[in-house]
């Protein structure tokens, strides 16, 4: 009930006055929904006692203001969406090819991920494959100057019915023509689930995309999966998990820490000093399939932001000396956000609250850093044993400690969703009502 208040005080800001102070012309959608996005500023921003100090009739839309008003010391997430964008990020929906490309030490450009759903996928693409050309244009100079703009020129816009022509050098080292269709597809953000038989037990492994539907059922079909098989240890590969929605977030965290911490607190959201009545906790919940692990190993990049951070963070006082992170040091993003409404024209996202654990630990703006850096070995696919992260975590899992070969050299590649302009380091995964990314 508390948190249904706040939705409805938050929303009742949305439509203001529909005259310009002093004068009897209308205001537009865009100077109402920069009035809006300035009120809910003022009352609910995490830091709003130390924003800049703006006039917003000086701001024609919630775009630049928003640009105006955050504390750019810590924020760097805050952001306004159009209505329509939102559904299609929420849901699930994709358009595209489906894929993530990136660059290996060799210089080679590799598909880095690819969902299911695909075309390409459908066609016996996996990760870890060569990419030699798009459309007759070689990719790997365009990766190595890391000229985005050329790569979304060359694949094209997110468009349904825009055909691309691949070549791409398979495991076998034969080259494969491939033309594909952008079509309009249901992600899979759980990219992998399998198990391991090792010998210290069985190892449930999963590679999660992102904390968004159709999230919770594969999910559980994964830990039906890991609770028939008798797991007793889990790796988690969230090497580019962007984030996604706090209710998933708690479900799938209640699905590692077993029923026995049912009713124990997870997180903690903690507002500005103004909404502080409205903190709240989010309890671990009795969930139908569910896991006893004695060990987790962690698999993480900068990629890793948010809600995958917080699984982290969230569950570490009930894995106390009984986990490991491997990869490269996370995002650093402890706080998150509520969806604003402003009618069906634009989704307001502002740091709204910052996320600790039941030890009230957090704050960890520079990241986590993981206990073994590893390179993101994008040459194997991510249940190949010869792929880098996923053979250091089975190694934690078999001996309970980490290798003795040294520290791998990492070489953060330089990695291009194929979604136009965007890096895939700084790509945002949304989501629908507390959104952690």
């Amino acid at each position: 009930m508390r948190k249904l208040s706040f939705l409805i005080l938050l929303t009742s800001l949305i439509f203001i006055s529909c005259k310009k102070n002093g004068g009897g012309s209308t205001y537009t959608i865009d100077e109402r929904a920069r009035d809006s996005l300035y009120s809910t500023m003022k009352i609910g921003y995490l830091w709003n006692d130390s924003m800049p100090t703006v006039v917003k009739d000086n701001y024609s839309d919630p775009y630049s203001l928003l640009n105006a008003m955050m504390y750019k010391k810590r924020d760097k997430w805050s952001f306004v969406d159009t209505y329509s964008e939102y559904l299609a990020l929420t849901t699930g929906s994709f358009v595209g090819h489906g894929i993530r490309l990136g660059l290996d030490p060799d210089n080679q450009v590799r598909i880095v991920s690819i969902y299911s759903r695909s075309d390409l996928y459908n066609k016996g693409v996996r990760r870890g494959w060569i990419v030699k050309t798009l459309n007759g244009t070689a990719l790997a100079p365009i990766f190595i100057t890391g000229n985005s703009t050329a790569y979304s020129n060359l694949i094209g816009p997110a468009t349904a019915g825009i055909t691309n022509t691949f070549v791409f050098q398979t495991p076998a080292g034969k080259d494969s023509t491939l033309q594909s269709t952008k079509a309009s597809f249901t992600v899979n953000p759980v990219l992998i689930a399998d198990t391991l038989h090792l010998s210290s037990g069985v190892a449930g492994h999963f590679v999660l995309d992102q904390f968004f539907d159709p999230a919770p059922v594969e999910l559980d079909s994964a830990f039906a999966l890991f609770q028939r098989s008798n797991v007793n240890s889990l790796i988690i590969d969230l090497r580019y998990n962007g984030g996604g929605d706090l209710d998933l977030l708690t479900s799938l965290a209640s699905m590692i820490a077993g029923s026995q911490h049912a009713g124990s607190n997870f997180v903690t959201l903690k507002y500005n000093n103004l909404l502080s009545m409205y903190n709240e906790n989010f309890l671990f919940a009795n969930k139908t399939h569910n896991v006893t692990v004695s060990k987790i190993a962690y698999i993480t990049t900068r990629a890793t932001a948010s809600a995958s951070e917080d699984l982290i963070n969230g569950l570490k006082p009930f894995m106390t000396g009984n986990f490991v992170t491997l990869g490269d040091t996370t995002d650093g993003k402890p706080v998150g956000m509520l969806v604003i409404p402003f009618g069906t024209y634009y989704m307001f996202w502002p740091i709204m609250f910052k996320v600790v654990n039941s030890s009230g630990s957090g704050d960890f703006y520079a990241g986590i850093a993981p206990d073994k850096i590893v390179d993101d070995d994008i040459t194997h696919d991510f249940s190949d044993r010869n792929e880098s992260c996923l053979k250091e975590a089975i190694y934690y899992l078999e001996h309970g400690s980490l290798s003795s070969k040294g520290a791998y050299i990492y070489r953060p590649s330089v990695q291009f969703d194929e979604r136009p302009g965007r890096f895939s380091n700084l790509f945002v995964k949304r989501d629908i009502r507390n959104l952690l990314k």
